[in-house]
């Protein structure tokens, strides 16, 4: 007769891993829900519930597999969940974003920015769009990556981060000329 394997021992082994491997992203996920709700009090909820349905479904986690990619796809599952019952966001359409494949590239702006400006200007950014950016530009998650956190096409994740990177260079274009930074005009 084989002995039944001992619940505690199972349920010690499930808490170490977990906590071993989704754990050490909690900064990541914190910092990222932060600048998504824009509330330090929302972003705390939506961790600490992307955390219980981490813990609730880590049994369904393919050890081996980005444990930090899987977290951030239950984050924006969550903050997504936020928002509906908070707020109501209009979604972008894909028609609208078929545009911005075709629009030129701007100029850079310069480095002479504050991060508290360059904060203010990704905080004016629609939450789809800064979603994108976080994941690419912060979190610095691949556009495969980023398509399968949020569920979108690979193609809407290059064009959101597109129209969302113009945005910020717009905006903190505008900052960095108040400060005496003259822009270079894009020849091309």
């Amino acid at each position: 007769m084989v002995p039944l394997p001992d619940k505690d021992a199972a349920r010690d082994f499930r808490q170490e891993h977990f906590e071993a491997e989704a754990m050490p992203h909690l900064n990541d996920l914190y910092r990222t829900a932060s600048r998504m709700m824009g509330d330090a009090a929302r972003a705390e909820d939506v961790v600490q519930e992307a955390y219980l349905q981490a813990w609730r479904s880590f049994d369904r986690f393919e050890a081996g597999t980005n444990c930090r990619a899987w977290l951030f796809k239950i984050l924006f599952h969550c903050v997504n969940h936020q928002r509906r019952k908070w707020f109501r966001f209009p979604l972008l359409k894909e028609a609208e974003e078929f545009l911005e494949t075709n629009l030129r590239a701007a100029e850079p702006v310069p480095e002479q920015l504050t991060d508290s400006e360059i904060l203010a200007a990704l905080e004016r950014i629609s939450a789809g769009y800064r979603s994108v950016v976080l994941l690419v530009d912060v979190e610095e998650f691949s556009y495969k990556e980023v398509a399968a956190i949020l569920g979108i096409p690979i193609g809407t994740v290059m064009s959101r981060l597109s129209r969302a990177r113009k945005f910020l260079r717009d905006e903190l274009a505008g900052v960095a000329e108040s400060y005496g930074i003259v822009r270079t005009e894009n020849k091309g």
